[in-house]
């Protein structure tokens, strides 16, 4: 079956939504619409659109007039296994001592790595990303610095990549990982499994909003959003206990300092920051 995408940008929240909600009135009606803020400082949002049958290009036409969006692009998707072929095509990654591989690559794990098993799955974190390498790369230097934490908190955690790589590193440690998206917690939980680490707790929480991630913990992770970041720095601050350390990412370079900002406000202190590419990671000390 041939499925249609059409995308778009336009500026501001509330237009990206008001656009969203328009298209869904469209005849032939889509069967998938989504939204979200483009992050690269632009404020511009992206507004994508799936149909099941070719779209009228002359109404998505006009509702990007009316809601001042630019011109629709179209495009036909192939019928591919995008999963499975995500699976072949991604090659593992190394982040210090860290090897992430799916299983076709089982067999080339080096003598000596911290190797983690994660497959291509509907919820975010293969790996692959900066701010996932690097965080992989600020844990294993926490612990080659002799830092040893009893209790690890992910927050986010999407594919629970980070709780992971906590527990292969601190194997006494007790370690949550929390997500809001019902669905990655069953990929957290079945990959935590698949690594043989099914006593890493997977949880659906808002931010630390579950009573598991009540704290206090020495180990706070969180691989989202500057927003979501400065807005949970709150929640973070209580549930650290005296020394915790804070790794933070999903932060572009531009907005460093200000995430760093809002935690120094809580007491909870830059150490240490990575930047690779865009990206930067945060380690913080309470």
């Amino acid at each position: 079956m041939t499925i249609y995408a059409a995308m778009t940008t336009l500026a501001g929240r509330e237009a990206a939504e008001a656009l969203a909600e328009a298209v869904e009135r469209l005849d032939p009606p889509p069967f998938a619409v989504g939204h979200f803020e483009i992050e690269d400082g632009s404020g511009l949002f992206e507004v994508s659109v799936h149909f099941e049958q070719a779209p009228d290009i002359a109404a998505l036409a006009l509702l990007a007039l009316v809601h001042g969006a630019r011109d629709w692009t179209v495009s036909e998707v192939p019928d591919v296994d995008w999963v499975a072929k995500v699976r072949r095509d991604l090659p593992p990654v190394e982040a210090g001592r860290f090897f992430l591989h799916g299983a076709h690559d089982a067999d080339k794990v080096p003598p000596g790595r911290v190797a983690l098993l994660i497959e291509a799955a509907m919820a975010f974190g293969t790996g692959h990303h900066p701010t996932t390498v690097g965080c992989l790369l600020a844990l294993d230097r926490l612990e080659g610095a002799g830092f040893v934490p009893r209790t690890v908190a992910d927050i986010g955690a999407g594919t629970a990549v980070l709780a992971m790589a906590a527990a292969r590193l601190w194997p006494q440690a007790q370690v949550t990982a929390g997500d809001i998206d019902p669905v990655a917690v069953e990929t957290a939980t079945a990959n935590c499994a698949a690594n043989a680490l099914p006593h890493i707790r997977c949880v659906e929480a808002a931010g630390l909003d579950h009573p598991a991630l009540a704290g206090p913990f020495d180990l706070i992770l969180a691989n989202i959003l500057k927003a979501p970041l400065i807005g949970i720095a709150p929640d973070v601050a209580a549930a650290c206990a005296p020394g915790a350390r804070v790794i933070l990412s999903g932060i572009l370079r531009d907005q460093a300092t200000e995430v760093a900002a809002a935690y120094a406000r809580f007491g909870i202190n830059e150490a240490t920051r990575e930047e690779i590419g865009d990206w930067t990671t945060l380690v913080l000390t309470a």
